[in-house]
């Protein structure tokens, strides 16, 4: 692992090891030059291969002839910003660090900044670190309305930090936390970067959209319903590891009560409705199109339903606003009854006012009738009563 270039007067050590630590000595004639190695060596856990969230463990060890100096570290990320690690244990020839947990964007070349006074030493160890993972948020929420279309999409890094080893993964939906959850699809990378998917579900109306970017992973709804909404949590595994992100996914409906034309004089109740919870600075908001202020409603905190009174038909709308921001809208449309159809309305009511009305006098006219019927056939029982009677006295005389 050596050699020396004499016209230079050089030796030259390469795949150096903490042993080659040490003072080397050159004699030329009566000439003697002593210089002393330092030797520093540093691993990083899983060879520098991560999933996101996962928090690296660097080794740093060194090596010197002279008494070992206590070092000052310190890390730059792949974006050159300062990462203070978290120092497990030391002694004077070996440091162990843990650094912060991971995201996809930190892939890229780190540097350690090793440093002492005394030697004075100022060096820069780079090393490579790979995440693989989602360029999603942590939760990402999104928003739909009833019988629309919604692409969810997941964003891989594989192809950008060139991963090629392969990793699998399954894409899975349950309503609510506590749910069972279903697996809709299920994908894996081959050693090329190709991303597979298959289609696992077969109850679940869904679409694997195609001709979409690699390392890419998409669901389309193509008409959602209200019970669609809740959990999509995207999950890789890579040597028995995993990673997920989770898309929330909440839907929005309208209805009113009674269903129907408003009539001149009546109400009507609006609902707006979304099928999971909102964030705090989120709200609905029921509002008539070129309404007045008279004519809008908002929501409560964390309310779900809207619900709201009103007698003027035309356009209305329900908005999901978060962060004073229009995420959804949905519309109502609440026609008015026509006039003709509120004279019916009313002539009915009258007609129907008077049969009641008219019942009532039979009812009462027959039970009278009836009353005095009986009252009759009973003093006629009574008389034939009395005249037998006399019958059978004059007998017996």
């Amino acid at each position: 692992r050596a050699d020396i270039k004499m016209e230079y007067k050089q030796l030259r050590v390469w795949n150096l090891k903490l042993s080659d630590a040490g003072i080397y000595t050159c004699k030329y004639g009566s000439h003697e030059v002593h210089t002393s190695l330092h030797i520093f060596k540093l691993t990083i856990s899983l060879d520098g291969h991560f999933l996101q969230n996962e928090v690296p463990e660097i080794i740093l060890m060194q090596n010197s002839s002279s008494p070992l100096p206590d070092l000052s570290i310190t890390f730059f990320n792949s974006n050159n910003n300062r990462v203070t690690p978290e120092l497990q244990r030391k002694n004077r020839q070996k440091y162990i660090m843990n650094l912060k947990k991971l995201e996809a964007m930190d892939s890229g070349t780190w540097v350690c900044q090793v440093r002492s006074d005394s030697p004075l030493i100022n060096q820069n160890i780079s090393f490579a670190v790979k995440v693989l993972g989602f360029q999603n948020p942590d939760l990402e929420r999104k928003y739909a309305t009833v019988d629309s279309t919604v692409i969810l999409s997941w964003h891989l890094n594989s192809q950008k930090i060139k991963w090629k080893e392969g990793f699998t993964g399954q894409l899975n939906w349950k309503q609510q936390e506590s749910a069972i959850a279903h697996e809709l699809l299920d994908f894996n990378v081959t050693a090329q970067g190709q991303l597979h998917e298959t289609k696992k579900s077969s109850n679940f109306l869904f679409e694997i959209p195609e001709g979409k970017p690699e390392s890419i992973i998409e669901v389309k709804l193509p008409k959602v319903h209200f019970n669609h909404s809740g959990q999509y949590q995207c999950q890789l595994e890579y040597q028995g590891r995993h990673a997920q992100s989770k898309i929330e996914l909440v839907v929005m409906k309208v209805s009113a009560n009674p269903v129907g034309p408003l009539s001149r004089g009546a109400n009507m109740t609006l609902i707006c409705q979304v099928s999971g919870p909102l964030p705090p600075n989120a709200y609905l908001r029921w509002e008539r199109v070129n309404g007045t202020k008279m004519d809008i409603k908002n929501s409560k905190q964390h309310e779900i339903k809207l619900e709201m009174n009103i007698s003027a038909a035309g356009l209305w709308s329900c908005h999901l606003i978060e962060d004073n921001d229009r995420k959804i809208s949905l519309h109502y449309h609440v026609e008015e009854a026509l006039v003709w159809i509120n004279y019916v309305i009313i002539g009915a009511s009258v007609v129907g006012s008077l049969l009641v009305f008219a019942l009532g006098c039979l009812c009462i006219i027959s039970g009278i009738s009836w009353q005095r019927r009986r009252q009759r056939a009973k003093r006629m029982a009574q008389a034939r009563q009395y005249l037998l009677e006399n019958k059978t006295c004059q007998c017996q005389q």
